[in-house]
């Protein structure tokens, strides 16, 4: 970490601040604007980013100001959450099983998609889906998770278990089985015994039909696309990982607040934030 004075932190502060106020602006319009192409028809609004509003002068000079800047930043980091959390709930409890869906992809498409756009997203998204595998039903989000390694050389159920003990997903062997089971006979997978232990390969590759995988791609995939887009831009502040300088008030409370910066994702972007805020009321309460 290269240590600076108190004026540059400043500065780089509000040019991180700025650079995530216009990724904000453009990927919520983005995915706005993606969102009303596709998933108009269910009468469902995305939950969208909110603005982050900043103006240089005022950021360094006036710390009410800053503080409520970087409140604002961290309730957006928040709304990065729901916003991808929106757009899931939307396909799978939705548009997937709208009659327009069903008219758009037809037979062995309509399955393999549901498990494709899973794979996508979460199997992209580890750090959200350890905050949230409530909401995709859960046989997608363990192919998702666990897609590549059954395909390369198989696996069995206690790989499985362990790996989604990863995501802190707690289940049991049983309900396990049932689950690959009900993934079996959507033709995804086959299942052997071996040595008192269930080993799943795969059966049939995600791949859509061509006709089908033109259509998405022309379609649902920007927006399928859009959370990893979001995510790895937004969530990316390693700009501030610098050591504080010396003098500065509570060095110690915004070193280890400056530490969290060098990892990238929500949990590290959001607590960042949160605790700049808290950092600058204790500097303000002070002075």
């Amino acid at each position: 970490m290269t240590e600076i004075n108190e004026e540059t932190f400043l500065i780089k502060l509000y040019e991180v601040i700025k650079k995530l106020s216009g990724i904000a602006k453009t990927q919520s319009f983005r995915f706005e604007q993606k969102w009303e192409e596709n998933l108009s028809k269910l009468q469902k609004d995305p939950h969208v980013i909110r603005p982050i509003p900043i103006e240089k002068d005022k950021f360094l000079q006036d710390i009410d100001y800053r503080i409520q800047v970087l409140k604002a930043v961290e309730e957006a980091t928040v709304d990065g959450f729901y916003a991808i959390k929106s757009l899931l709930e939307a396909l799978y409890h939705n548009y997937f099983k709208s009659e327009e869906f069903k008219k758009e992809y037809l037979n062995r498409d309509a399955i393999v998609l549901k498990y494709l756009v899973a794979k996508e997203i979460l199997g992209n998204l580890i750090q959200y889906n350890k905050m949230d595998h409530e909401t995709v039903p859960l046989k997608y989000n363990i192919m998702a998770r666990n897609y590549t390694m059954i395909k390369l050389s198989g696996i069995d159920e206690v790989e499985i278990l362990q790996n989604l003990k990863k995501l802190k997903i707690s289940l049991s062997e049983e309900k396990l089985i049932k689950i690959m089971k009900s993934i079996e006979e959507d033709g995804i997978i086959s299942i052997t015994e071996e040595n008192q232990h269930y080993h799943f390969e795969i059966k049939n590759p995600l791949e859509l039909s061509p006709e089908a995988l033109k259509k998405y791609n022309a379609t649902l995939y920007p927006l399928v696309a859009w959370p990893t887009q979001f995510w790895r831009s937004f969530y990316n502040i390693r700009e501030l990982n610098f050591t504080p300088p010396n003098d500065i008030k509570y060095r110690d409370f915004l070193s280890s607040i400056l530490s969290r910066s060098a990892t990238q994702g929500f949990g590290p972007t959001n607590y960042v934030f949160k605790n700049l805020r808290k950092y600058f009321e204790k500097r303000k309460r002070q002075d």
